[in-house]
């Protein structure tokens, strides 16, 4: 039974390996009455800045910067386009980041959230005061200044070191 729920030390992974005939959800993720979201074909997709065009030198007139700030106003999401970042980078993160999270519970809990800080391995709580379903690994890489002293020289080195990125 999961009816100790420590939010401290959980994650939503372990969860799912619980699952059993007397399995009961930890209260922090249930939620009642909710409807369940409704995706279809006619659901638009997050729009797509350029980042080749945001570099353009007259900012006054500069339509995709304007794009940028509408879409962040709006949708708090968007898809980078041509920001230079190479695809192989980009897929050697995702493969260092997959295996983050393949790591035990109790390696992965080195790096869990603070009390007051937003950095770190944990699960995201929403204004009602329930947990979403995933667990989620934040850090800060930029400013320099804004890393969490504790955290980031922690990491594993294949998550520290991405020159190209930092």
């Amino acid at each position: 039974s999961t009816s100790a729920f420590d939010p401290s030390t959980f994650s939503v992974q372990e969860l799912v390996k619980l699952a059993a005939p007397d399995f009961s959800i930890p209260q922090p993720f249930v939620r009642i009455n909710q409807q369940p979201p409704s995706l279809s074909v006619t659901t638009p997709l997050p729009p797509t800045i350029d980042m080749s065009r945001l570099l353009l030198e007259d900012d006054h007139q500069n339509l995709e910067l304007h794009k940028l700030h509408s879409t962040c106003q709006d949708w708090g999401i968007f898809q980078l386009v041509n920001h230079g970042v190479s695809s192989s980078l980009l897929e050697k993160l995702k493969h260092e980041v997959e295996e983050f999270y393949r790591l035990p519970l109790e390696e992965k809990l080195k790096y869990k959230i603070r009390e007051g800080e937003l950095e770190g391995y944990g699960r995201r709580m929403r204004a009602d005061g329930k947990y979403d379903w995933v667990d989620t690994f934040n850090i800060i890489t930029n400013p320099l200044h804004r890393r969490s002293p504790h955290l980031f020289p922690q990491l594993p080195p294949s998550l520290r070191f991405f020159p190209s990125l930092l």
